[in-house]
């Protein structure tokens, strides 16, 4: 008879199985949320949410890390609370350890201390006023070592935690890309497609990411911009005739209705609806808390060794500009959207019909646990070229 391993409980199966799953169904999303937030309501587990975001922002920027790095981070912190209570981490240490997750990921790698140096300076920016850094980072040879020491164990064990959630599954597919190959397919013009860019970076602060695949945020942020753009705007004069560009009002009519362009770019207007409102949604609470700080001011990726005054100069500047549009006009917005739009359409979940059933059972409770052996795959039940 076989024994269990040491410290594993008797009815601990000697080994199993852990399947990566690149999407969720927003039922499922609402299932391991409402489960992992505890005793918090959603506005305050969104507030938690956007405040991680921001920090992470924050990281990236004063470091220089590419739009895709701070981006996958965001994703990374957004999936892995829907495995792990709130409760149990602050998300300082979740969003340190989905950045240190992202460089890994695409190339970008910094060690946990020199992550730890500027995190402290983001935080505590009392003592990255006494550091004579020129990026504004703090020395950790003038702190406690025993506390940057815990700081980078921390960082570590949430680390292999996050790892656990992805099924050491380093692949990453951003919408950037496509945003600039669906724009040009649209006849999009450069101000619409650049908005698009931005917009596709702002989605990364919700649950988008980890719902729809790339192509379909990338286009579904086209389709806010061009509603943005053309929404109580009086049509513009006629194009050339023979132009391939087209305005943001016919653009916006187009993915508004089913057509050929949803076998064309592989997604369908009842996920460009869904995706459109939650923008808007992000949208209408940046315009209401200024400080949540939405989009980033360009969308290039920020400058590496950019100074810290310098930086500080630019967000001023940007958050002098006033948006093209206010709180009451995306309200607007919304609304009429509503009494247009197509009813959700079903979303099965990767295999098995009840989120429930996949999610709140050995599936779930393999993650974070060093019971028996766990055989980490690449991809759901039954896809081929399953990784171990």
């Amino acid at each position: 008879m076989d024994l269990p391993l040491r410290g594993q409980s008797p009815n601990t199966p000697a080994s199993s199985s852990k399947y990566h799953h690149p999407y969720f169904t927003p039922a499922e999303v609402e299932y391991l949320s409402e489960k992992q937030r505890g005793k918090l309501s959603l506005n305050q587990e969104d507030k938690v949410r956007q405040n991680a975001c921001g920090f992470l922002e924050a990281l990236g920027a004063r470091i220089g890390f590419p739009r895709r790095t701070i981006a996958t981070a965001q994703n990374l912190y957004h999936r892995f609370h829907l495995f792990f209570p709130r409760k149990d981490f602050n998300y300082f240490d979740v969003s340190l350890a989905a950045l240190y997750v992202s460089t890994k990921m695409h190339d970008t790698l910094k060690k946990p201390r020199e992550l730890l140096a500027v995190s402290y300076a983001v935080r505590f920016p009392e003592l990255a006023a006494k550091s004579k850094h020129p990026g504004g980072e703090v020395d950790l040879d003038s702190m406690d070592p025993q506390v940057v020491e815990h700081d980078r164990q921390r960082l570590l064990a949430v680390e292999r935690l996050m790892l656990e959630t992805i099924c050491f599954n380093f692949t990453s597919r951003m919408p950037f890309p496509y945003v600039i190959k669906i724009g040009r397919e649209l006849g999009a013009t450069k101000k619409l497609t650049k908005l698009g860019w931005r917009l596709a970076s702002d989605c990364h602060r919700t649950l988008l990411p980890i719902q729809y695949p790339p192509h379909t945020i990338a286009i579904g942020s086209i389709y806010v911009a061009a509603l943005l753009t053309s929404f109580e705007q009086p049509l513009p004069p006629p194009l050339t005739p023979g132009s391939r560009t087209r305005h943001a009002h016919e653009i916006a009519s187009m993915l508004t209705t089913h057509g050929p362009w949803e076998k064309q770019f592989h997604s369908q207007v009842e996920d460009l609806e869904d995706i459109a409102h939650t923008v808007l949604d992000l949208l209408i609470q940046g315009l209401q808390n200024p400080s949540a700080n939405t989009s980033p001011s360009t969308p290039s990726s920020p400058v590496p060794h950019l100074s810290h005054s310098h930086q500080q100069g630019q967000n001023q500047q940007h958050q002098a500009q006033p948006a093209p549009y206010n709180a009451d006009q995306l309200l607007r917005l919304k609304i009429a959207m509503r009494e247009t739009e197509h009813p959700p359409r079903p979303r099965q979940p990767l295999g098995n019909a009840d989120p429930s059933a996949l999610y709140g059972g050995e599936d779930n409770n393999l993650i974070g646990r060093n019971e028996g052996t766990v055989r980490f795959l690449f991809g759901p039940p039954g896809v081929v070229g399953n990784g171990v």
